[in-house]
């Protein structure tokens, strides 16, 4: 498990490269053709770690309720994203996974709800959604490129 933590962490460590010279402005705008911002696809990929590990694993997240409802699947950016809260979302990049990690040495998933993702992928257990999260990962980093090219051109 630990090489796909990596798999996870770098991007996410990455992202503050990606995003450094955007201003708090720029980070929560919202291009045209596109429906959410840079900072709340960086607050759904730690939300959405939280519910599909840790909610559908029979296990009190590690995060607030408030900040995995602000960002989880289904939610859109309704307000602006201050730098502190920028910075929360940096920490818990971070944080998260690494007790994350920690807990996937411990029997605290083996309640696991089974679900199919938007994407057909059938997730069992603890162990598939792990092996599952470097796509999602991978795909909310790709918007956030894409959206940084835009707001760069613009």
């Amino acid at each position: 498990m630990n090489k796909i933590i990596e798999i996870i962490q770098k991007p996410r460590v990455g992202l503050a490269a990606t995003i450094e010279g955007l201003t708090i402005e720029q980070l929560n705008e919202i291009p045209a053709r596109f429906n959410n911002n840079i900072l709340w696809n960086m607050g759904h990929l730690v939300a959405t770690q939280q519910i599909v590990c840790y909610r559908r694993g029979g296990v009190e997240p590690i995060v607030d309720a408030e900040f995995i409802n602000t960002y989880a699947p289904g939610t859109r950016p309704e307000k602006f994203i201050t730098a502190e809260e920028l910075q929360r979302i940096q920490e818990l990049f971070v944080t998260t996974l690494e007790q994350f990690e920690r807990d996937l040495q411990t029997d605290m998933f083996n309640n696991y709800t089974p679900w199919t993702t938007r994407y057909g992928v059938d997730i069992n257990n603890i162990t598939d959604i792990v092996n599952f999260l470097p796509f999602h990962e991978g795909l909310h980093v790709g918007y956030i490129w894409a959206l940084k090219r835009v707001l760069l051109a613009s």
